[in-house]
Order: C-alpha cells, then sequence, then structure tokens
C-alpha cells in the first residue's frame, strides 16, 4: 500500500471512529409503515428514541428498538473505554429501502385474479457522537 493511500485509510478510518451502524435485512414489514416510526427518532438521542420506540403502539417500533440497541452495543465494542452518556451519542442516520417482495395470487370474482404484494424493507442505522474524543 503506498503512502497516499495508507495516510487517506487512516483519515477515513479517523472519521469513522465515533460512528456506529447496525443493519436489518428483509424485514417483513412494508416500507412505508417502517418509515412513519424512523421519521420519529431521526436526530434523537438514544435515550430520548429509546424511550419513543417503547411506548410507540406500532410493530415496527419493536423491531427498530432491538436495532437500535444493537448499533448502541456495536458503538460500545468499537469504544470499549469510552462512556455512552459521556459520548452523547444519536440518531445521526436511519434509512429505510424496500427489500425483496413476495407476490401472491388471491381470487377475485368471475375468474379473476388479483396480485398480492407482500412487501419488506432494509433498515440502516447510524449513531454518532455529539462529543469528540
Amino acid at each position: 500500500m503506498g503512502s497516499r493511500k495508507r495516510n487517506s485509510a487512516d483519515k477515513t478510518k479517523e472519521a469513522k471512529k465515533d460512528i456506529a451502524f447496525a443493519k436489518l435485512n428483509n424485514c417483513p414489514t412494508s416500507p412505508r409503515k417502517m418509515r412513519l416510526v424512523a421519521d420519529q427518532i431521526r436526530g434523537e438521542d438514544i435515550a430520548n428514541a429509546l424511550s419513543i420506540l417503547k411506548f410507540s403502539p406500532k410493530e415496527a417500533s419493536r423491531r427498530l428498538e432491538k436495532l437500535l440497541v444493537s448499533a448502541i452495543s456495536n458503538w460500545q465494542s468499537k469504544n470499549e473505554d469510552a462512556n455512552i452518556d459521556a459520548a452523547q451519542l444519536f440518531v445521526k442516520e436511519i434509512r429505510v429501502d424496500g427489500g425483496s417482495m413476495l407476490k401472491r395470487i388471491r381470487t377475485a370474482p368471475q375468474g379473476r385474479a388479483h396480485r398480492i404484494r407482500k412487501r419488506s424493507n432494509h433498515v440502516t442505522l447510524v449513531l454518532s457522537s455529539k462529543t469528540i474524543n
């Protein structure tokens, strides 16, 4: 590896030190329903986001709560010596993308059939620290 490439890699690694992410792939919920819950926690600190997800009546909030706990755990494993409260973690980015679609047939009157699309989604959650260590 050349010196310029190594320096660039070191800069990228240093910039990504204070972020952690978690992904949820092929979640069997429609992306539209998941985005309703994801929009509520975007930009919130983790304590507030966890309380929003815990008391939300939507089914998608349980999956996002589990994903947020996973992202927090990933951040802890990356920064063993850092304190979560001192780091002031917040949800920097949350993306909900459409996943694969199961296509089914439902019977309709007069010998016809309607197509049913069972949608799934992919969620990417990125945590970042407000304080720079």
